[in-house]
């Protein structure tokens, strides 16, 4: 792990996308066996609770694998939409959920302005190379309707990025996640640690709220 202050060429940002999706891409059925159980009740009802919007919310589940959440929040009576970097988490997550997806890497987003009711990125966001992530945010920050809400939960760390196996990642404690967010136009609603009921030193997520300012 490096500190998050190395810049990183394009080619070094290009090179970290390719060999991180193609984890996830050689990985797909391994990754939805050894996910799709896991309870994030907790993250999808802390984005909800704070949407002031009318029923049904517009959410775009920003990395939304093979599309274990996207299933729960149309179950809940929403229109959620699905962002996936890999083509085969996108593929799987269309026909899991019934719902529409877009195949899009994280550093080349295309998202259309004032979109979005909720913004739910659940551990997806760290894959993120801190250099690039406060563009990453603003374009997050853009997608959303006035008065939007973001929810994030990524693992946390000392500031420091770098390569875990042949996955990139960013890892954050909250002071320096704060900063980032707040610089993107975002004013917090709420924070917390998972799993819950744990001791600090064992609950390895940070969970966000946050509204577009």
């Amino acid at each position: 792990m490096q500190n998050s202050d190395q810049k990183l060429s394009t080619q070094e940002l290009e090179h970290i996308t390719d060999v991180t999706l193609d984890h996830y891409n050689q990985r797909a059925a391994a990754f939805w066996e050894g996910t799709r159980s896991h309870d994030v009740s907790q993250n999808i009802q802390s984005l909800l609770k704070y949407i002031e919007a009318n029923v049904p919310f517009s959410i775009l589940d920003v990395g939304c694998g093979p599309g274990r959440d996207l299933k729960t929040f149309i179950e809940l009576g929403h229109q959620p939409v699905g962002l996936d970097g890999s083509a085969e988490f996108a593929q799987m997550a269309r026909e899991y959920a019934k719902c529409e997806v877009w195949q899009q890497d994280f550093l080349k987003l295309d998202l259309p302005a004032d979109r979005f009711d909720g913004v739910f990125a659940n551990a997806s966001l760290f894959h993120v190379p801190s250099q690039e992530l406060p563009r990453v945010l603003k374009q997050l920050h853009a997608t959303l309707k006035s008065g939007g809400v973001l929810l994030t939960s990524n693992p946390r760390g000392e500031n420091r990025e770098g390569w875990n196996g042949d996955r990139y990642g960013a890892y954050f404690e909250l002071p320096a996640w704060r900063q980032f967010m707040m610089e993107a136009g975002f004013i917090e609603l709420e924070h917390y640690y998972r799993p819950p009921g744990l001791p600090r030193e064992q609950q390895p997520w940070l969970a966000s709220v946050w509204r577009k300012g």
